[in-house]
């Protein structure tokens, strides 16, 4: 693909094995989650990688949909008015965004640091739970090499790490310590159609193997 495309490996791999693009909430192939990036030297510099998406229980939240959110917080960018933003438990963002966690009832509430808004919107925590549990009852994480060839991007699929059932009692905590994050991807076109692409829940790559029984990674 022309330049790098964040989904150019997942979409030839799936290509490859004849899955069409979706967005469903089941796995993709045959019972079995495929998840692909790019390897970097080291973890820490490698992209989070995506769990799954879950937007926020609506019936708890005090507003009622993502155009809420986007009307509240979003902000003009070329032709497009949008909200791309990562939220975590450790810091706001630059839109005064962070979550906070509420063990006690167990949910997750989205906050502003604006005091006429407070908490907005509202995730059960067990809901969370059953979205990671189903999303990755089984998931191959497909590591690929990428270089740059006559500015297209070109990649090798070089290593395949197995997980299977995730440790649910886990991602509570990597939540609130600010592992597992959240990112926004809401925003309006010039005809006022509002899509999101989210909420994606991601965790940082060096923490994956804390939310995973022991797994094995094939070379390939």
């Amino acid at each position: 693909m022309p330049g790098r495309s964040d989904t150019a490996i997942g979409r030839t791999l799936e290509t490859a094995l004849g899955i069409a693009i979706n967005s469903r909430r089941e796995p993709d192939y045959k019972g079995i989650e495929l998840k692909s990036f790019r390897r970097a030297p080291k973890k820490s510099r490698e992209n989070r990688k995506t769990l799954f998406a879950k937007v926020a229980n609506w019936k708890l939240s005090k507003f009622k949909s993502s155009r809420e959110i986007l009307n509240a917080f979003g902000y003009e960018r070329d032709a497009d008015f949008k909200l791309y933003c990562t939220v975590s438990t450790q810091v706001e963002n630059s839109q005064g965004l962070s979550f906070q966690m509420d063990d006690k009832a167990g949910l997750l509430n989205e906050r502003s640091s604006r005091p006429e808004v407070g908490a907005f919107a509202t995730w059960q925590l067990q809901e969370l739970r059953e979205a990671l549990a189903e999303k990755h009852n089984e998931t191959f994480w497909v590591g690929a090499l990428a270089h740059e060839i006559d500015g297209h991007e070109h990649f090798e699929l070089r290593s395949v790490m197995h997980t299977r059932k995730p440790i649910l009692s886990q991602f509570d905590i990597l939540l609130e310590q600010g592992e597992i994050t959240m990112d926004h991807l809401i925003k309006r076109n010039a005809k006022g159609r509002v899509s999101e692409k989210g909420p994606l829940f991601k965790i940082r790559a060096a923490s994956l193997g804390l939310l995973f029984p022991p797994s094995v990674t094939h070379n390939l």
